[in-house]
């Protein structure tokens, strides 16, 4: 491994999927920039040996750059991303999903933005999906039109704070990272929220415009299969209860934030999910209603209930369906001149 210090830990929690680890390791090693580490964490999946043949063959042709784990028991999501900060030794952990591309250049734009700048705690990076192809890109998740830094404190967790969902790009200061380390939060699939928001309370934000990472949205979720997860999630979708969960959960890391820093900033970070709250229901939309009501209660019972933008994505959404309000989305972000931001958790 690097004798110094490395700049960015790539952390990748292993987890099945291991058709997709070979093209995910080809794009972090076809970077023009090497002060790296990866390290993979394999959470005790049903492709455990693949995986490791693979890891094997990298750790061959790319000698003393991958650090790989191999979990005694299955983790579960959040436990794991705590693992690999744990395994780490970069200055900043940089996160990749186990099935989604790093972008040609990212580490180099990153490392030069870190670099022009002091005291930078988290990165919000922009992103984009794509379903089978990555050269068919269905949306690009730009924040801001320039580069931005966010000063520490409530203001910078009000932004970052329900962005910082989507766990592919999530670049935190690693010994932030392992300072706040706590199991408090395992179940709730947002433990990186909880990093991000430490990070932010003393540490400065780093916005960048240019596209990270590439983020695959066709494979199933497989969470609920640790012990923590379980009675929550069910492996293959998201259902009533996994979305209620998740979104409890982002709330409790708020309050959380809240409690040990007296910052106030639950309610703005409520108000944000409010304003953006269709990828939270998106796949519930199909629910006969009295099912839909139910989670709609649910929600109002977590704090929602007073944000009239919350009442109106549940009411609107459920009566047009999610194909008829997409096409809606699509036309108003036109009209709008704007580029469509709705998608999967984290937009």
């Amino acid at each position: 491994m690097h004798t110094a210090q490395p700049m960015f830990s790539i952390c990748i929690p292993a987890y099945n999927r291991a058709k997709y680890l070979k093209p995910l390791l080809d794009s972090i090693y076809c970077q023009n920039f090497d002060d790296f580490e990866i390290v993979i964490c394999e959470d005790k999946s049903t492709e455990r040996n693949e995986i490791r043949k693979i890891v094997e063959q990298y750790m061959s042709k790319y000698p003393n750059t991958i650090c790989y784990f191999e979990n005694p028991v299955n983790f579960g999501y959040d436990a794991n991303i705590r693992n690999l900060v744990e395994k780490s030794s970069g200055i900043f952990c940089f996160f990749m999903g186990n099935d989604d591309l790093l972008c040609k250049d990212a580490l180099k734009i990153v490392a030069n933005a870190i670099d022009r700048h002091k005291n930078i705690g988290f990165v919000l990076k922009s992103y984009a999906w794509f379903n089978d192809n990555p050269d068919e890109i269905t949306q690009v998740i730009h924040y801001f039109k320039d580069e931005k830094i966010f000063k520490a404190g409530k203001e910078s967790i009000r932004i970052c704070f329900r962005r910082s969902g989507v766990i592919s790009g999530f670049i935190v200061h690693r010994n932030i990272a392992q300072s706040v380390a706590t199991q408090d939060y395992d179940g709730s699939l947002y433990y990186q929220m909880h990093l991000s928001g430490e990070a932010l309370v003393k540490m400065s934000a780093l916005y960048l415009p240019d596209v990270l990472v590439l983020c695959r949205n066709s494979e199933a979720p497989e969470f609920g299969s640790s012990e923590s997860e379980k009675g929550k999630y069910t492996p293959g979708s998201y259902t009533p209860t996994a979305r209620l969960n998740m979104v409890a959960g982002a709330v409790r890391i708020a309050e959380g934030l809240d409690s040990r820093h007296g910052l106030g900033v639950t309610n703005d970070i409520l108000r944000d999910y409010a304003n953006y709250f269709y990828p939270y229901i998106k796949d519930q939309l199909n629910l006969p209603p009295y099912e839909f009501y139910s989670l709609y209660k649910s929600f109002c019972r977590i704090g929602f209930s007073r944000f009239p933008m919350f009442h109106f994505y549940c009411f609107i959404c459920y009566c047009l369906g999610q194909s008829k309000f997409d096409i809606l989305i699509s036309v108003v972000r036109k009209f709008l001149g704007r580029s469509p931001h709705f998608g999967k958790i984290g937009i």
